[in-house]
């Protein structure tokens, strides 16, 4: 099957109440993320800050390590003006979850995904029926809950014990308890594989891949070589009236266009549109983008209608 190639399309997360991409530059960013204002690095920020001055009123620094290399996966130092709670209440819309400071620079959320939270409710409410959802590496499960709150039954998975309790802690904080969320420990590849050996089948699939990683059981994972794989078989578990595909990617060498290939080779649908491009925050002071990750996704029509 041959399928049209897009031109990468930026989908752009705007500030909402309890967040913001303030300002950002010279390596940093400078967020707001419920009543903190936290800096925080990033290397994508290469220009010249719009307000100096308001950094110096920031609650939250963190310092990389010095073998931090600007991943985010090094351990680095937070600084604070007071001592922080362990957890502190916030929502996205009228989902509520709770952000913590993580020792890898993390806040348990990654606020840029707001745009395919979207997409994800759009079509779990216009749907006639509980769409089934599958979240792999899925972490605190934000997308997980903006599903479950439109009606979706999910199955969500990550390999780490912890992100599967502060997934069931968001539940909680977002009033959800009642929701059909299946929180599972276990491999994302060898978790995928067995469903298609069941032929277990879902209408909507979310992958948000790390660089690299271990699985509960020390399973090796390596996106560039494990990737294709997973998609394979993410392919074979995707109903064929499915509803949506959504693949992110954070890491550096990745492309939006390689994502795309990877993600038409293994899930051919006839009707629908394919999209790729980059996730992108919009400051607050200078209402420049920054640009935060990469994605492919596919999704059906809604209402007759071919969406965008």
């Amino acid at each position: 099957m041959t399928h049209p190639d897009p031109s990468p399309q930026v989908l752009i997360t705007e500030p909402w109440p309890d967040y913001a991409l303030v300002d950002s530059g010279e390596g940093r960013k400078l967020e707001r993320l419920g009543r903190f204002l936290i800096d925080r690095p990033e290397p994508q920020a290469m220009w010249v800050r719009t307000d100096p001055k308001i950094w110096h009123k920031a609650n939250a620094t963190f310092t990389a390590g010095s073998d931090d290399d600007d991943s985010d996966t090094g351990k680095g130092r937070w600084q604070f003006t007071s001592p922080p709670p362990e957890t502190f209440p916030l929502a996205w819309q009228d989902v509520g979850f709770l952000g913590r400071f993580t020792a890898f620079r993390h806040l348990a959320v990654f606020p840029e995904q707001a745009a395919h939270w979207q997409t994800i409710q759009r079509h779990a409410r216009a749907a006639n029926r509980p769409l089934k959802v599958l979240n792999l590496f899925g972490y605190t499960g934000l997308a997980s809950l903006a599903a479950a709150q439109a009606g979706a039954e999910v199955t969500h998975v990550d390999a780490s014990k912890k992100a599967l309790q502060w997934g069931k802690d968001n539940q909680a904080a977002a009033g959800l308890q009642q929701a059909k969320i299946r929180w599972l420990l276990d491999d994302a590849q060898k978790f995928v594989a067995r469903e298609v050996r069941r032929g277990h089948r879902y209408d909507g699939i979310i992958l948000d891949p790390p660089k690299y990683g271990r699985g509960p059981k020390g399973e090796r994972w390596q996106v560039f070589d494990d990737l294709p794989q997973l998609m394979a078989d993410c392919g074979a578990i995707l109903a064929d009236d499915a509803k949506f595909f959504i693949l992110t990617g954070y890491a550096a060498r990745l492309s939006c266009l390689s994502l795309l290939a990877l993600a038409q080779q293994h899930v051919a649908r006839v009707d629908g549109q394919w999209q790729c491009g980059e996730l992108a925050l919009r400051e607050e002071l200078g209402g420049r983008l920054l640009s935060t990750a990469l994605y492919a996704k596919w999704e059906c029509q809604v209402g007759g209608r071919q969406l965008i």
